[in-house]
């Protein structure tokens, strides 16, 4: 379901109401008259919907969380918000950028349109921006040929769709000035060969057993997921155009489970 053009759509019926009721009808109608429900309704609703329009697709946008392919840095229920200025304005519905104010950097958690199906939403981390050649090899992330850092920070459990309980040792990486935790299950291979698709500039990757090489194109981003080896990610769909961007992710707003993630900024 497209919120966004359904909200343009009632924002539009409402403002036309509106309009006709304020310039036209209004003027014929006896001052003692009711007024009908089907201008008395699109009339009140005009101005709430404008506004919630308005930071909604200028300002922030609400998320809720559906998978663990971002664990541990954000949890299955979570609900974040989106800024949708960071990286330039957009137009609505269409989501083409009229005014460039910066780029994604390396580390940033960005909210995106899915390559293959825009009308999903998806949420990964930049890992590589246009230009870079990116390395994974045996569980190591190497960017324009400089190891990433990262450190053992201990073990991590979580419970998996079926009840399974999956245990991952917890790495905190730091890409660029972002220090962030990610999850690594030892026995799992850096990627799942036979996962990987024909997507555009597949051209640009080298794939192997022990990993890939790949080199980001120009005006588009790699994306990984924290949770490295439950992630469907850049590493087997490809590149995300700049045109597919939605915004940052920066804030845990609400959690129905865990009331002490309230207010929680995601690193």
């Amino acid at each position: 379901m497209n919120f966004a053009l359904i909200l343009f759509l009632l924002l539009v019926a409402t403002g036309l109401v509106t309009a006709l009721d304020r310039f036209v009808l209004r003027k014929r109608r006896p001052a003692d008259a009711r007024v009908p429900w089907w201008i008395e309704y699109p009339v009140s609703f005009f101005p709430v919907i404008l506004i919630v329009f308005m930071l909604r697709s200028f300002l922030v946008e609400p998320f809720k969380i559906p998978s663990g392919s971002m664990l541990p840095t954000l949890l299955i229920g979570d609900f974040i918000l989106v800024n949708k200025y960071t990286y330039g304005i957009r137009l609505p519905v269409i989501n083409v950028k009229v005014m460039d104010l910066a780029d994604p950097k390396r580390g940033e958690v960005m909210v995106f349109r899915y390559p293959d199906d825009p009308s999903l939403d998806y949420i990964k981390r930049v890992v590589g921006v246009p230009g870079d050649v990116l390395t994974y090899k045996d569980k190591q992330l190497y960017v324009n040929g400089t190891q990433v850092p990262v450190t053992p920070d201990g073990s991590y459990t979580y419970v998996e769709s079926g009840l399974n309980f999956i245990s991952t040792q917890r790495l905190r990486e730091k890409l660029n000035e972002h220090a962030h935790s990610i999850l690594i299950q030892q026995d799992a291979p850096p990627v799942q060969l036979s996962g990987v698709r024909q997507f555009p500039f597949r051209e640009n990757c080298d794939y192997n057993q022990s990993g890939f090489t790949c080199k980001v194109p120009a005006g588009h981003y790699f994306m990984m997921g924290d949770n490295r080896d439950s992630s469907s990610d850049s590493r087997y769909w490809g590149f995300v155009p700049d045109k597919n961007i939605v915004g940052k992710a920066f804030m845990v707003w609400w959690n129905f489970d865990e009331f002490k993630r309230i207010g929680k900024f995601i690193e």
